[in-house]
């Protein structure tokens, strides 16, 4: 089996996948120390104390490596099918959304477990 290098998920997953594994490791070894609007994960409730929002850079950087890694390992997967370019757009663009949404969904829902409501 060869990887086909035109592939859609290929450049939409592996590429976006190692994108989100460096920066989650640059999220773990340079966390934002202060809470601030440039750079971080930056919601409504990770920004209300200091203590959430050092939790919630740590928790979605390991979320962005973990989602990386999964994707990163779809694109490749994919890449190595026999599959068309219309699949797969339906099969890399969705994915990426997905783990997007996600690392949002289970960063907050995190945030909501361990400091309540607020």
């Amino acid at each position: 089996m060869n990887i086909n290098w035109d592939s859609q998920s290929l450049s939409v997953l592996g590429l976006s996948g190692i994108i989100f594994i460096i920066v989650g490791g640059i999220m773990i070894f340079f966390p934002p120390k202060k809470i601030n609007h440039l750079y971080g994960y930056r919601t409504s409730s990770s920004m209300s104390s200091q203590e959430r929002w050092d939790f919630a850079q740590r928790h979605s950087a390991l979320l962005l490596i973990k989602g990386g890694a999964f994707m990163t390992v779809m694109g490749i997967a994919i890449s190595l099918l026999p599959v068309s370019k219309r699949t797969d757009i339906l099969i890399s663009t969705p994915t990426l959304l997905v783990i997007v949404f996600l690392l949002f969904f289970k960063t907050e829902r995190a945030l909501r477990k361990r400091f309540g409501k607020n």
